[in-house]
């Protein structure tokens, strides 16, 4: 296995991975805004930052463990509906499972290449969010190298800065919907029912997952 192939099974194999995407036209300072909100206001790893090949940025969200699709993709809205709120929905395209962008690799007949970036050269690739050569191998696994996976735990407390909701009462079903099945007195089991209920409200379920982490 080449040390590229390392590197993105280790981030991101089994589809482990979300890309959202501007473009049309590409605009790094939109994509800036994005690539640092996550680390200073979500406190999650620095995403890859990659040109498509053809006309956008994309920023590469690794997952220490699996979401579904819907989840996925709803986390993506949600970082676009905080970050590019005034940016046409069309500008915007989000990839969540197996339905992953190839990076890198070439997407034209006239030779262009998808390719992943350093966040220093980012800005370069405005106009031309390309490659026109094939990326080194080796220089692409060196930008992999240095990042991160969001792990569980990570992903739950960004969930709940991304979509706040109070917390019910321990053995409390919230207004308008039933409480998981076997309702509890005890209030760790009342969160890991919750947590685990597939019928619950997903931003309920998030916050049962953020209170019953340990108290840091």
């Amino acid at each position: 296995m080449s040390r590229l192939a390392s590197q993105k099974q280790r981030l991101y194999g089994a589809g482990r991975a979300l890309v959202l995407s501007l473009g049309r036209p590409a605009d790094w300072e939109l994509v800036a805004a994005v690539w640092q909100g996550v680390q200073l206001d979500l406190d999650l790893p620095a995403p890859a930052i990659a040109v498509s090949g053809t006309d956008a940025y994309q920023l590469w969200f690794f997952l220490a463990s699996p979401v579904s699709e819907a989840d996925g993709l709803a986390f993506l809205d949600a970082l676009r509906q905080r970050y590019w709120a005034d940016v046409k929905p069309a500008r915007v395209s989000a990839f969540a499972g197996d339905a992953l962008p190839v990076v890198p690799a070439v997407v034209d007949a006239e030779g262009n290449w998808s390719a992943f970036v350093a966040r220093d050269l980012a800005p370069v690739f405005a106009d031309t969010p390309w490659l026109d050569i094939p990326p080194n191998e080796d220089g692409q696994a060196d930008l992999l190298q240095g990042l991160a996976a969001i792990t569980p735990e990570a992903w739950s407390e960004a969930w709940a800065t991304l979509s706040p909701v109070e917390v019910p009462a321990p053995a409390t079903a919230p207004a308008g919907t039933a409480a998981p099945a076997g309702t509890t007195t005890d209030p760790r089991e009342f969160l890991l029912r919750v947590m685990n209920d597939p019928a619950a409200p997903l931003a309920l379920r998030i916050e049962a997952a953020k209170a019953l982490l340990p108290a840091r």
